[in-house]
C-alpha cells in the first residue's frame, strides 16, 4: 500500500516553481561545496577557486572521483525505492546541489509522474540553475528554495506551499550534513525538519565520515577546508551520523557504507568510498 494516499495534491498541475527569488553574491576566489562537486563530475559551472581545490583533494585521496559518481547511484536507487516501493511521492531535498542528471525529480517523475519535489540550496548560482533546468513533468512539480539548511524554519514554511505535511514527504540530505559544525547543531536541524512531518515519512542521509580510509579521507578534508573560508567540512564517526536516525525504523540494511546500500554494480578493485548512507522511515502508521 503507498505511504502518499490517493488525494489530489493542492495547486495546479506541472507546475515548475521558484520560491524564493535568487538573492545574494558570491565570491569566486573561494572554493563552494556545489562547485566543486560539479567540477568532480565532469560539470562546466565551477571557477578556478573549485578546480585548485578539487585537484587538491584528488592528490590526497584519489578515490574521490568514484566516491562522487557512487553518491549519485546511491541517489538512483534511493529515490526509485522511495518512489516505486514506499509509494512516497513528496520529496524535501536539502542541499540540492548543481543539477546533474539524473535528479531527485527525474528519477521519482520516471516513476510516478505525479511526485512533487522542493530543492533546496543556498548558492545562488545552484539556484539560477536549478530554476533553469530542473523543469517537472506536466502531472508534478518542483520548486526551489534559497535557504541555508541551518533554517529549517525558512525551509518548511516555505515548502509548505508546494508539499502537503499532512502526508509522508522523503527528506534527502545526500553529502550535505558533513558542512554543518557541531556548533550548529545538524542533529537539531534534522529533528526540527522531521517532526513536522507525518509518520510515514523517511529520511536519507549519506555523509563522510573518519571511520573509513581514515587517514586518506582526513588529509583530503584538510585540502579541501584550507581552500573553501568560513564553509568547512566535518568528518563524524558512524555513532554520530547514526544519531540522525534516531527514535526512526531502518530501511534494511541499515545505516552501512554508501557502496554497500542496495548495491547493484562493484566499485573497481582498490577503490574505498569513506562514506556512510542509510535511509529510514518515522513510525506511527
Amino acid at each position: 500500500m503507498s505511504d502518499s494516499g490517493t488525494t489530489p495534491f493542492p495547486g495546479s498541475s506541472g507546475d515548475s516553481i521558484s520560491s524564493t527569488p535568487v538573492q545574494g553574491s558570491f565570491d569566486t576566489s573561494i572554493a563552494h561545496p556545489a562547485r566543486v562537486y560539479d567540477y568532480w563530475l565532469g560539470g562546466k559551472d565551477n571557477f578556478a577557486a573549485d578546480r585548485t581545490a578539487g585537484d587538491q583533494v584528488i592528490e590526497a585521496n584519489p578515490n574521490v572521483l568514484p566516491g562522487v559518481r557512487a553518491n549519485r547511484a546511491f541517489l538512483r536507487r534511493a529515490v526509485r525505492y522511495l518512489a516505486a516501493e514506499a509509494g512516497i511521492r513528496q520529496f524535501l531535498d536539502l542541499g540540492t546541489g548543481l543539477p546533474t542528471a539524473p535528479n531527485t525529480h527525474e528519477v521519482a517523475q520516471s516513476i510516478a509522474p505525479d511526485s512533487r519535489i522542493v530543492y533546496v540550496d543556498n548558492d545562488p548560482i545552484v539556484l539560477v540553475h536549478a530554476k533553469a533546468l530542473l523543469t517537472s513533468t506536466p502531472e508534478g512539480a518542483t520548486s526551489y528554495i534559497q535557504a541555508d539548511i541551518r533554517d529549517p524554519a525558512t525551509i518548511l514554511s516555505e515548502a509548505a506551499g508546494l508539499l502537503d505535511f499532512t502526508r509522508p514527504v522523503a527528506v534527502t540530505a545526500l553529502m550535505t550534513l558533513q558542512y554543518i559544525p557541531d556548533s550548529d547543531n545538524p542533529h537539531g536541524v534534522i529533528s526540527e525538519v522531521m517532526a513536522a512531518l507525518s509518520p510515514g515519512s523517511y529520511l536519507t542521509i549519506s555523509d563522510l565520515t573518519r571511520d573509513i580510509d581514515t587517514d586518506r579521507v582526513s588529509g583530503a578534508t584538510d585540502r579541501l577546508n584550507a581552500r573553501m573560508g568560513p564553509t568547512s567540512l566535518t568528518l563524524r564517526p558512524r555513532d554520530a551520523i547514526a544519531a540522525y536516525f534516531a527514535g526512526f525504523d531502518f530501511v534494511d540494511p541499515g545505516l552501512v557504507a554508501l557502496t554497500d546500500w542496495r548495491p547493484e554494480e562493484k566499485l573497481p578493485e582498490g577503490v574505498v568510498v569513506p562514506a556512510l548512507a542509510g535511509m529510514a522511515r518515522k513510525p506511527g502508521v
